[in-house]
């Protein structure tokens, strides 16, 4: 009896595997690790004492908080814009399929003085909000702008596909059985839709919650108000604190690491549900 051999494009498991491990060591394993070791020398006492400091604890709470306020903002209005891409068809339909790329390509101290400079009192549309009372610039609210802005590209781009490949048939045979729109959209295209936006909420609080560059200008940095926590680790290592500067960024790894892992398996139980209901 002849053997039967599997031909296959890339190597065997183990030699990919190993591939696999030792570029994700290179490019992040080790520099993280370097930031744990970085942050052992300092001792318990002072660790404690820098990363529950009252101003830094204040930046925890602005950067994750407005990290996940804008992240679920965009998965509302990225669906939003996602749908409208894919089920319409409108004048300027392609410019407006490429500015949603902007944030990507747009350096990032770019993107923040372009804000800074239309919210501020000043601004083109700063000048308007501030005669009804909302300031924008210099504020939490300018760091959320912010955070819109840089992560909205990561929820169209992901949800985008999954429109695009979704079957129509689906909302006909759920039109023809009596449901209403809103029924067709909660009950069958929603639940497809679930694992992609979760995808894409995960990416953009990754993304918002590390962001430096287009929030530093816009945000005014003020001690307990728009003070976010990149900030605060670039003030330690500028004071030659480098210990206090990684024991804010292991902190920062920690607990943005705990989010993604508590979002990334509601993705895949929902992924698994929406599965097992078909």
């Amino acid at each position: 009896m002849t053997a039967t051999r599997t031909f296959r494009v890339l190597p065997g498991f183990n030699l990919t595997l190993g591939y696999t491990l030792g570029y994700l060591s290179l490019l992040i394993l080790i520099p993280l690790s370097a930031v744990f070791l970085k942050t052992f020398g300092m001792g318990w006492a002072r660790f404690v004492e820098v990363v529950t400091a009252p101003q830094v604890v204040a930046t925890y709470k602005l950067s994750f908080g407005a990290s996940l306020l804008a992240a679920a903002i965009n998965a509302v209005f990225g669906l939003m814009l996602a749908w409208a891409l894919v089920r319409y068809s409108f004048p300027g339909k392609k410019i407006v399929d490429a500015l949603v790329d902007l944030p990507f390509a747009l350096p990032t101290a770019v993107a923040g003085i372009a804000l800074t400079a239309l919210y501020a009192k000043n601004g083109w549309l700063g000048q308007y909000l501030e005669e009804i009372g909302i300031k924008v610039a210099f504020t939490p609210l300018g760091v959320l702008v912010a955070l819109v802005f840089i992560g909205l590209p990561f929820v169209v781009r992901t949800v985008q596909p999954i429109l695009e490949d979704l079957d129509t048939e689906l909302e006909e045979a759920a039109a023809s059985l009596g449901a209403q729109r809103w029924q067709t959209f909660r009950h069958v295209i929603f639940p497809i839709l679930l694992p992609a936006l979760l995808t894409g909420f995960a990416l953009a609080f990754a993304r918002a919650v590390g962001e430096y560059g287009s929030v530093i200008f816009i945000a005014g940095n003020l001690p307990f108000v728009s003070e976010i926590t990149p900030l605060m680790i670039i003030t330690k290592l500028e004071q030659y604190d480098y210990q206090g500067a990684t024991a804010i960024a292991s902190v920062m790894l920690v607990f943005s690491f705990i989010l993604l892992l508590i979002i990334n398996g509601l993705q895949a139980w929902t992924a698994k549900r929406t599965g097992r209901d078909r």
